[in-house]
């Protein structure tokens, strides 16, 4: 479930480590689902063994801890997978340490309830080639309408998914891609290519409103309890929701619609049919 607010608010949670040494890196001992962790052990702890950690960064839902050596671990959490500084949830699920000396943290685990995640290391040439822009579009807090509309609109695809399009714009999963078009005012069905220039900078401005507001909550904890920040606490920004899973519930931005669930590439939306009209060509 990770989107870009919460894996944002996992890279926030070890900023303290910019500047600590790596000591050791170690993958841990699971009875569960193995994950993929990328160089082999000797490998990633040759490589990386005494580097000093320059900045932590992010590329769309991934957090990114680069390296004096311009080498970079990519942590990449997938569904269910977390970045911590303290004990986890559980000892069992936890996949992936980093040992620091140096700073004031001396940890960094990775954990991961359904082991769907994954931890690699690039050099800095792999790094620009998995993430560049030929791989990852352009950040959702920084795009621009112009951009946007660039990337999206000559196709024929419904808006909703094409925002999942992690090629077109990086970050935006499909909770905060309801919040989002709920906020702009945009039915999750209108096709990119019938999207007006007044549409693209509302949606870009909405994005930008909803994820910064998300960030500011240190995410969404949803009804599995599974994500947490790096102190293994649950954010907030699931009471704020004003339309993701609340099917049937009155909408909070007008007086006369409800909140509908539809189905769209075999992912669940939710909308207001009231305020998010579909009117125009959606065809």
């Amino acid at each position: 479930m990770p989107e870009l607010p919460e894996v944002e608010t996992m890279r926030r949670g070890i900023l303290d480590a910019v500047g600590s040494r790596v000591a050791d890196v170690s993958k841990l001992r699971c009875t569960r689902k193995p994950i993929e962790v990328v160089p082999a052990a000797s490998q990633f702890r040759r490589r990386v063994q005494n580097q000093r950690i320059a900045r932590v960064g992010r590329a769309g839902k991934r957090v990114v801890i680069h390296l004096e050596n311009d080498e970079a671990i990519v942590i990449e959490p997938r569904m269910t997978g977390l970045v911590l500084v303290v004990d986890p949830p559980t000892r069992e699920h936890l996949r992936w340490r980093l040992d620091l000396t140096d700073g004031p943290i001396s940890q960094i685990f990775y954990w991961d309830r359904r082991g769907l995640g994954n931890v690699r290391l690039f050099s800095e040439t792999e790094f620009r080639q998995q993430f560049g822009p030929e791989k990852l579009g352009p950040d959702a807090l920084g795009v621009t309408p112009e951009i946007l509309q660039e990337k999206l609109g000559h196709s024929r695809r419904e808006i909703k998914p094409a925002l999942l399009d992690q090629r077109a714009v990086a970050g935006i999963g499909n909770l905060y891609a309801s919040e989002i078009l709920h906020v702009a005012g945009i039915h999750p069905q209108r096709l990119c290519v019938a999207m007006s220039k007044r549409q693209w900078q509302s949606l870009v401005a909405a994005t930008r409103t909803v994820l910064e507001e998300a960030i500011r909550c240190e995410g969404s904890t949803l009804g599995d309890g599974t994500y947490r920040n790096a102190l293994n606490q649950q954010g907030s920004y699931q009471n704020a929701h004003r339309v993701y899973n609340r099917a049937g519930q009155p909408c909070p931005r007008c007086s006369g619609g409800k909140i509908t669930r539809i189905v769209q590439n075999q992912r669940s939306t939710f909308f207001c049919r009231h305020c998010q009209k579909r009117t125009g060509a959606l065809m």
